[in-house]
């Protein structure tokens, strides 16, 4: 028989759904002045492009949490990749503002469900004593979209129009598609219980440690989003950082998390997943406040500030991610985590909004009160430690049978 492939190999295919998912909802906010500009769109209606995404997912993910855990889990995400790559086709040839819109809520809709179900195969696959260092490592396609993703994607836009990084998205979408199919192995080991799936999912519901995990991750977000959709207009209105510099900002903060996500996930695992967290959110609140409440600066001393930001600030979702996943048994954790994407989707939403109406654009393009969500972030972090400490560990401490072989240190 074949050698099945490593659990590292598998991370791997898993992290690349995350890239592409990501790259594809990242790519569009700095394509606005483009899209606004071809497409004929207002200031709302180029928002309800990005709200549509995210709201489709949150939608989506709860709709589907009763269901997910019926099912292998490489099943259905063949078939929520599959739909989301043909989604990110149909952005890439939208003819017109209103076709696009569907699009994009078509993708967010399967794309969300898709990232859900990666952290859910991690999870069933990696034990509890490498599971951090597994999220982490999956993780590092956040910092690889920022990194070289919305760079290259900048470009291509640049060169050949808004519509090519969505086709060449969906491009990469196939290839990824059919190393999942070669790759990824059947992951029913949550199926092996034979319990009542809708029981279990009812059990969810009344599940006290769940509902915590789920209010710790939106607010985790809560606070994150609170600054990041208003960061690159700070940073060049306020921070006096020159536009033609902004894609150094994605291009060094995601070229140190690839780096250091997967060393934060070991270290989680080494010396505890909230021990790990704490020190992380501490470090962030720091970096958010002298980002925040920064006037001008050397152009180096805003790149280095904005990579501590990635490094800590983002660094910390992955002992988080880690923590959430031992919430709940592999029985219910497809719908856990589902639920918890919903929840971030719509706390991101209610972030966005709320910055909007608290900052408002100078003349001179700076923006007023763009500290006050500064100590908002910080707010929101700082419970977010004492949230994290209320989720209790109720994972059966095994993986799935199926699972395949360990990470190598």
């Amino acid at each position: 028989m074949p050698r099945p492939p490593s659990e590292r190999l598998v991370l791997v295919v898993l992290a690349a759904i995350q890239f592409t998912h990501i790259m594809d909802f990242m790519v569009m906010m700095p394509l606005a002045p483009q899209l606004m500009r071809e497409l004929n769109l207002g200031a709302g209606q180029f928002s309800a492009l990005v709200a549509a995404y995210s709201i489709a997912a949150g939608v989506v993910g709860l709709l589907s949490a009763p269901f997910v855990d019926r099912f292998d889990r490489r099943t259905l995400v063949l078939w929520a990749y599959a739909g989301f790559t043909v989604a990110t086709l149909l952005c890439g040839i939208a003819s017109n503002a209103h076709l696009l819109l569907i699009a994009r809520a078509i993708g967010g809709a399967f794309g969300g469900i898709s990232g859900s179900l990666c952290l859910a195969i991690v999870s069933d696959l990696v034990p509890p004593e490498r599971r951090a260092a597994g999220i982490g490592i999956v993780m590092t396609a956040f910092a690889v979209a920022a990194a070289i993703g919305v760079p290259v994607g900048l470009q291509l836009a640049h060169l050949w129009g808004w519509r090519m990084p969505f086709l060449v998205v969906s491009g990469v979408g196939v290839v990824v598609w059919c190393l999942v199919f070669r790759l990824v192995p059947p992951v029913r080991g949550h199926l092996q219980s034979g319990a009542d799936k809708g029981r279990a999912f009812r059990e969810l519901l009344r599940d006290a440690n769940a509902g915590r995990g789920i209010v710790f991750m939106a607010v985790m977000v809560l606070g994150h989003f609170s600054i990041i959709p208003l960061l690159s207009p700070h940073l060049v209105g306020d921070v006096a950082l020159p536009e033609k510099y902004l894609f150094l900002v994605y291009l060094i903060g995601g070229a140190l998390s690839v780096v250091t996500a997967p060393q934060v996930g070991r270290l989680a695992d080494r010396h505890g997943r909230h021990r790990v967290f704490t020190i992380m959110v501490f470090i962030a609140c720091l970096v958010i406040l002298a980002i925040a409440n920064a006037g001008p600066l050397p152009v180096w001393g805003t790149l280095t500030l904005a990579g501590l930001f990635f490094v800590f600030a983002s660094g910390r979702f992955v002992p988080a991610q880690a923590i959430l996943t031992l919430a709940v048994p592999s029985s219910r954790r497809g719908a856990f985590l589902s639920l918890t994407s919903c929840a971030r989707d719509l706390a991101s939403g209610v972030a966005s909004t709320l910055g909007g109406w608290i900052v408002t654009k100078r003349p001179d393009g700076g923006l007023n009160h763009f500290n006050w969500l500064g100590w908002i972030a910080v707010g929101a972090a700082l419970l977010s430690i004492l949230l994290a400490r209320r989720v209790q560990a109720n994972d059966t401490g095994t993986a799935s049978p199926l699972a395949v072989p360990p990470v190598e240190a």
